[in-house]
This record gives structure tokens, C-alpha cells and sequence, in this order.
């Protein structure tokens, strides 16, 4: 069986989704797929069934009712893939904001000895491309501040572009990351961090999405500004496990 599976979440991603997975499986590593997606009105599940039909061993879907939130996904996603014994477990938009042929380059730095891989839009200078200056600006200093209030020293700390190793995820008390929005995205990477894994980012190129809608609010943004500082503080208090 394939060492590698990518997750990815979707809700309203009938522009991309086709487009994605046969670009992943054009790649010229064997990677699976599982979608997540959170009960999409516009038809997303039934072209997923339908390419279903096409990688029956390879393309998976589990089905969610309603928007749950990216986090609860993710870790739908985990053990799904640690059940079933995938080496290295990898999170990825479906809107090409992050590039499938970088997935070969995130796994090669797992392979080489990497616990974890961030595709970091920021540990060669900015490399985003289509963004708004204000919201590059937010998610730049967003992994500032998380750096200033936890010490971690990940420059991305917000990237959704990740492989994980599955020795980071079974060791992970995966119920007890409490985060939904994109604030999940930190607290993986703290947590990965307390457990005692080693985290390695690799430059990548974010393309911000031109089909579809992104599913940013202020209500997501809120929760990473709060909850980092109460991350922080619960983490005085609590006993992490060991790599």
C-alpha cells in the first residue's frame, strides 16, 4: 500500500476539486487522497463520487453534515489515515493555493528525518502571490505574534500546507486539540513542538485561490488572536507526551 495520503477539506470547491485530484495523481509519487468534505450544497461530493469511479483504490471520501470547521476535519482526517497506517499524512487546500508538486518536496524532508513539514510562505522572505497587502500583512504578523506570545520559532505558523510523520499524530492527544478555525493550524504546530518533534519548514509559493470562495472571517481570525494566548497559558498547566 502507498506510504502517503493527502487530506483535504472541502466545502463549496466545485471549481477545483476535479482539477486537484487529477493533478495529485498525475504526480510522480503513488500518493491517496482522502476528502473531508462538510456537506457541500454545490455538488462537490457528487464529483468526487463520480472520480471515485475512476481511482477506486486511491481517491477516498468521508462525508460530513454541515459546516463543522477546518480543525474537526483535519483530525476526521488523522485517524482516519492512522488507522489504516499511512506513513506520512499531509494537509492540503483544494483551491491551488498551495501547489501539489510541492507535496514531493514535503515528503522528501520527512523521509530525510523530519518529524513534521511546514510549507512556509515565510521562511524566505514573502512569497504569496495575489493577496491583498492587508491580508498579507495579517497573516505575516499573525505568525509574529504567535512567536512572541508561545516562542516558538516557526516563521508560517498559520500555514495549512503540512506531512506529518504518523509518530507526530498517534503521539498527539489528538481530542485534546480544541481549535476549529485556523487557530488548529497553531496549535498542531505547538503542540508537535511540546511533544518534543522536530519541525522543518521549506519555502513554498502561496497563490491565493481564483476559483471558488475563501472561507476566512473574522470570527476565524478572532479565535487565532484570543486563543493563542490561551493555548499558552494551558500549556503551563499541562503535561505533554514525549516523542
Amino acid at each position: 500500500m502507498p506510504d502517503s495520503i493527502v487530506i483535504i477539506p472541502t466545502y463549496n470547491e466545485k471549481e477545483n476539486i476535479e482539477r486537484m485530484i487529477r493533478k495529485v495523481f498525475s504526480l510522480p509519487h503513488d500518493f491517496h487522497i482522502l476528502i473531508i468534505d462538510d456537506g457541500s450544497p454545490d455538488g462537490t461530493q457528487t464529483i468526487v463520487r463520480n472520480l471515485q469511479n475512476l481511482y477506486v483504490d486511491n481517491l477516498f471520501m468521508e462525508c460530513r453534515s454541515g459546516k463543522q470547521g477546518l480543525g474537526t476535519a483535519y483530525i476526521h482526517g488523522f485517524k482516519w489515515a492512522i488507522a489504516r497506517k499511512y506513513d506520512y499524512i499531509f494537509e492540503m487546500d483544494a483551491d491551488f493555493s498551495h501547489n501539489p508538486d510541492d507535496l514531493i518536496r514535503l515528503r522528501d524532508a520527512c523521509v530525510k528525518g523530519a518529524d513534521a513539514v511546514i510549507g512556509s510562505r515565510y521562511i524566505n522572505g514573502v512569497n504569496v502571490v495575489n493577496w491583498p497587502m492587508s491580508r498579507v500583512l495579517m497573516s505575516y504578523f499573525a505568525s509574529v505574534y504567535v512567536r512572541f506570545i508561545t516562542g516558538i520559532k516557526i516563521q508560517d505558523a498559520t500555514a495549512g500546507f503540512m506531512c506529518y510523520s504518523r509518530k507526530v499524530l498517534e503521539t498527539i492527544a489528538l481530542d485534546k486539540i480544541k481549535f476549529v478555525g485556523y487557530a488548529f493550524q497553531i496549535e498542531m504546530k505547538f503542540t508537535s513542538i511540546k511533544c518534543g518533534f522536530n519541525l522543518v519548514e521549506i519555502p513554498i509559493i502561496f497563490t491565493d485561490r481564483v476559483l471558488g470562495a475563501s472561507k476566512m472571517s473574522t470570527r476565524i481570525f478572532r479565535e487565532a488572536f484570543i486563543g493563542v494566548i490561551q493555548m499558552k497559558l494551558n500549556s503551563l498547566f499541562r503535561k505533554y507526551p514525549k516523542a
